[in-house]
């Protein structure tokens, strides 16, 4: 029964995973300085730095920028990703059970 319940798991991990890569998430700081650009499933696709926000001889103030850009553009991927895996749970259970798993499916 459970496996009934739960069938299709795996695929639907693996369909969910495939679109949080195809989905990109940004973050910037100092105004656009430095932007950071993951996949929603938190791999890091590009880093651009704007020479004319920033003093990139100023390599600790380089660094600092880049460590905050990077922490915030991994929380929001994982956001998104915490909301995708919700949806697809939330849709795998049938209609009128969700209140046993604490969700409020209508």
């Amino acid at each position: 029964m459970l496996d009934k319940l739960l069938g299709g798991m795996t695929e639907k991990q693996e369909e969910m995973k495939a679109r949080l890569a195809d989905e990109l998430v940004e973050a910037s700081v100092e105004d656009g300085a430095i932007t950071v650009v993951a996949s929603a499933n938190r791999q890091i696709r590009d880093i651009s730095i704007d020479s004319d926000k920033l003093d990139v001889t100023d390599v600790e103030r380089v660094q600092d920028l880049l460590v905050v850009a990077i922490n915030e553009v991994l929380e929001i991927a994982a956001e998104r990703e915490a909301a995708e895996a919700q949806s697809m749970i939330s849709d795998m259970i049938p209609p009128g059970l969700g209140g046993l798993f604490g969700m409020n499916k209508d």
